[in-house]
């Protein structure tokens, strides 16, 4: 179960229609098994006696309609992007989940990212889409229901990735790839070869940068012209620094290896190069 945030928009059509995995139609009728969860305060919102089979229009309106109530909300950066989208997707060899499965991972995944609070009747307006194999959308806006704009905590993302987590264990799902382990720790053989192969005066990279810079300050010293003089200067400085860094690192190589251990050979550089020559 993989979360991924989208970039927050200005209308929530878009991403209805990306959750769905078709157009928002007025001629499609939207059910509880669509849309499998949604803020606990459309059940005050609709009468008891309405239809609750709503087009994907209408739901796109009611997500909306904080925008067009609290025209003057806005986030901290001063913008009305206040459409939250947040998708899942399970592991293609997982089972299918029930409704009942698809709403509490809906819910605690809404709980996660801030957009529900427990017992807050003010809160942000959302629903749980479930219109695709394997897939739950959560769309919400960020303009809660008292016109104050929900500010999202600053590791939203991580308490997502950590509550699905704990859904996948719990619903008995494949957890995602999980991170690459620990990689094994370098011997001080191994480190001191790479120094060495960095400093190596034949084929190391460092050399190779070295040769290039003193090949230009060659040719621009062959200019008049005081500015061309003072850059070939320069560069020779450079070219010198190169040359230390090459003999720091065969050092640092040969300080790596125990006594007597014979390890890789980490003999210095040659005689500094003269900074007047080809590559």
């Amino acid at each position: 179960m993989i979360p991924r945030v989208h970039e927050r928009t200005h209308t929530p059509h878009d991403a209805l229609a990306e959750a769905l995995g078709r157009p928002v139609s007025p001629d499609e009728g939207l059910t509880e098994y669509t849309v499998v969860a949604h803020w606990p305060g459309l059940d005050y919102y609709t009468l008891d006696d309405e239809q609750r089979i709503w087009t994907s229009p209408q739901w796109a309106e009611h997500l909306e309609d904080p925008l067009l109530e609290h025209p003057f909300a806005a986030s901290p950066d001063d913008d009305r992007h206040a459409i939250f989208h947040l998708d899942i997707r399970l592991h293609p060899d997982d089972r299918e989940l029930t409704g009942p499965e698809w709403a509490e991972a809906a819910h605690r995944l809404a709980r996660a990212s801030g957009i529900e609070v427990p017992g807050d009747e003010q809160g942000c307006r959302w629903i749980a889409v479930q219109a695709q194999p394997g897939r739950l959308d959560v769309i919400a806006n960020l303009i809660r229901i008292d016109s104050s704009w929900h500010t999202q905590p600053a590791d939203a993302l991580r308490r997502l990735s950590d509550e699905a987590r704990r859904i996948e264990q719990d619903l008995r799902l494949i957890p995602a790839r999980s991170a690459p382990g620990p990689q094994p720790a370098l011997t001080a053989t191994t480190l001191a070869a790479v120094l060495s192969q960095l400093a190596d005066e034949q084929a190391g990279p460092l050399a190779a940068v070295r040769g290039l810079v003193e090949h230009t300050a060659h040719q621009i010293t062959g200019r008049r012209g005081t500015s061309e003089a003072r850059t070939a200067r320069h560069l020779e400085r450079i070219a010198g620094r190169l040359y230390s860094i090459q003999r720091d690192l065969n050092a640092t190589a040969a300080h790596l290896l125990p006594a007597d251990q014979p390890g890789v050979a980490t003999a210095p550089p040659a005689a500094q190069r003269s900074a007047h020559r080809s590559p």
